[in-house]
């Protein structure tokens, strides 16, 4: 059957498909446009499927907060060439405004929300189709609290969100989540960092003092002293405020309101 170039436009504007795959689809479904989006998702699967084992070290990391909620998240890719592209980066952020508007509970629940009259996961599987290369959410995180900031990096590849338990000037927030995302913490203090990460750390100390030939005797006293430090180098609080130089963030906050304290933060980068 004859294919209407007015049919062709059609179908392209109701799925995003190039003009040429629009025809093929069209064609294929003898004109049925129901049929037809079904050959463009069923083209985005198989690509999928054929690049899984692809790593998406390219992409859009964006942070979004309303109030007191926050999303981060990140849709990736594998060049650059298609981060830049202007679909992709409106799917990009089309997804995290899904995501704040839900604030879904985990990824799996992510995927499922709608977003451009379809779910999140049919969405990413359409543009994987559109343009070749695989496409995948590497990371999603929700964050409450009575204030929230945020900071997205200008190369847009790494961003962060932290709560805070009273509100605070924007531009305070602000430096706390650049700080965040510059030095990378591995929690908000000493007090909150996974006893996993304390005990590879005071396994890596144990096995270097013992290889120094150090006392037996010694060697817990001297780990603890080891493990300090890593808290003091490693956790938000405890880290030397970059902007200043002189003194810890929690020595920071306290100049700034005695009261405030950080409750949480979510970070994420396409280059760690």
């Amino acid at each position: 059957m004859e294919i209407k170039a007015a049919d062709v436009a059609k179908l392209r504007k109701m799925t995003g498909a190039g003009m040429m795959d629009c025809k093929k689809a069209l064609v294929e479904a003898d004109g049925d446009f129901e049929r037809a989006q079904e050959i463009i998702r069923e083209k985005g699967k198989l690509v999928a499927a054929k690049r899984a084992d692809r790593e998406t070290t390219e992409g859009a990391v964006i942070a979004k907060v309303n109030g007191g909620q926050a999303i981060l998240t990140c849709l990736g890719c594998e060049t650059d060439f298609v981060a830049k592209n202007e679909e992709f980066q409106a799917l990009a952020n089309a997804i995290a405004d899904a995501a704040l508007a839900n604030m879904p509970a985990d990824m799996e629940a992510l995927m499922a929300v709608s977003v451009n009259g379809m779910t999140i996961e049919d969405a990413i599987t359409q543009q994987t189709g559109k343009s070749g290369e695989k496409h995948a959410i590497p990371f999603y995180a929700k964050l409450e609290a009575p204030y929230v900031a945020e900071y997205i990096h200008t190369n847009g590849k790494v961003a962060t969100i932290v709560g805070f338990s009273k509100a605070i000037d924007a531009q305070v927030g602000r430096e706390i989540a650049m700080q965040v995302t510059a030095m990378n913490p591995v929690s908000v203090s000493k007090n909150d960092c996974p006893q996993e990460v304390i005990d590879k750390e005071m396994e890596i100390y144990r096995e270097q003092i013992r290889l120094e030939g150090k006392p037996e005797n010694m060697v817990e006293k001297i780990a603890l002293g080891k493990l300090n430090k890593f808290f003091k180098e490693q956790t938000l609080e405890d880290q030397t405020f970059v902007k200043d130089g002189k003194i810890s963030v929690a020595e920071y906050l306290k100049t700034v309101d005695a009261e405030v304290k950080i409750t949480g933060f979510f970070r994420f980068s396409l280059n760690d």
